[in-house]
């Protein structure tokens, strides 16, 4: 299948960790052709969208790329979108240009869900499974929520990796400066939720290959930060699915499915649902390191089948 990657720059990947460079390895690995790009390079013109990509192939060292050329989205058979977020209206765009690829290309993972499916907000339309929570930019109602629930987490709704996520509690006089930093004196909305102690044994990320869960890592914050984020210094270690985290899959896997989102990763606390990860998921290597499950061929499959299907219903 001839796959362009759009994605962050090569030079900027972190081959230790990255998931990307994963699923591209097991593309060489499979001969089929790759190329890659920036989101940047990608252009409109005559309705249809095109992309400056390069060839690439990649192996166990790292990268081997070739020709640059300006090419139609309809030369490939599949896009993969593995921008990293912030999720910002230049991430949108790519959304919209992706939109003017054939029928005959596949997208993953599907650009309508991205754009609709934001990763903070998209789990509270399950609030049987997620912990009490406020999305809102009125710093009164903000404070308030805090106040009545004891201790709660503020962090941006567009944000990633663990940044700007604080922790604060009822009586602290530094609240309402938190807040006004965050919601930028009341310009934007933040997300405010009541705090989970279980973070201090992990932070559960769930990684779900068509709607099915396939493997598990524990993410455990350090003694001097409350963050369960690896870009935050969390140690990984190894874990199971409780019936909890069954359930939980099991209520959002078919809509997973359904709206043509391949690769995701859930972040699980105690049982409580938090996030759903649509634009960007790792932790590839770390469940290939603890477990031995090679997430990058489960997400190959599914897509060859993906693909498959599609060409038999046109």
């Amino acid at each position: 299948m001839r796959t362009l990657f759009v994605m962050d720059p090569l030079t900027s990947l972190n081959l230790r960790g990255d998931s990307t460079w994963m699923l591209m390895r097991e593309w060489t690995a499979r001969g089929w052709p790759s190329w890659w790009c920036v989101p940047d390079r990608m252009y409109a013109t005559g309705a249809m969208a095109w992309a400056e990509a390069q060839a690439v192939e990649a192996h166990g060292e790292g990268f081997t790329t070739g020709v640059t050329s300006d090419r139609p989205l309809s030369d490939f058979d599949v896009v993969w979108m593995r921008k990293d977020p912030p999720f910002d209206m230049h991430y949108i765009f790519s959304t919209y240009l992706f939109d003017l690829a054939p029928p005959s290309t596949l997208i993953v993972n599907a650009s309508a869900g991205l754009r609709s499916r934001n990763e903070k907000l998209f789990a509270f339309q399950y609030s049987d499974l997620t912990p009490e929570t406020l999305i809102s930019r009125d710093i009164p109602r903000i404070s308030a929520f805090v106040e009545r629930v004891g201790r709660a987490v503020l962090k941006p709704w567009d944000g990633n990796g663990g940044r700007g996520v604080l922790v604060t509690e009822k009586g602290d006089r530094n609240l309402r400066s938190m807040i006004e930093l965050l919601t930028g004196e009341g310009r934007h909305a933040i997300i405010a939720q009541r705090y989970l102690p279980e973070i201090v044994g992990g932070d559960k990320r769930i990684i779900l290959v068509d709607g099915e869960p396939v493997g598990a890592i524990l993410r455990v914050p350090g003694a001097s930060d409350h963050r369960g984020n690896m870009h935050a210094g969390a140690r990984v270690a190894a874990t199971e699915l409780s019936e909890r985290d069954h359930e939980i899959c099991a209520r959002i896997g078919p809509v997973l499915r359904d709206e043509g989102f391949v690769f995701v990763g859930i972040d699980v606390i105690g049982g409580w649902l938090t996030e759903i990860n649509v634009t960007s998921p790792t932790g590839i290597q770390e469940v290939a390191r603890l477990s031995g499950v090679r997430i990058e061929a489960l997400v190959a499959d599914a897509v060859a089948r993906r693909y498959a299907r599609r060409q038999e219903s046109r």
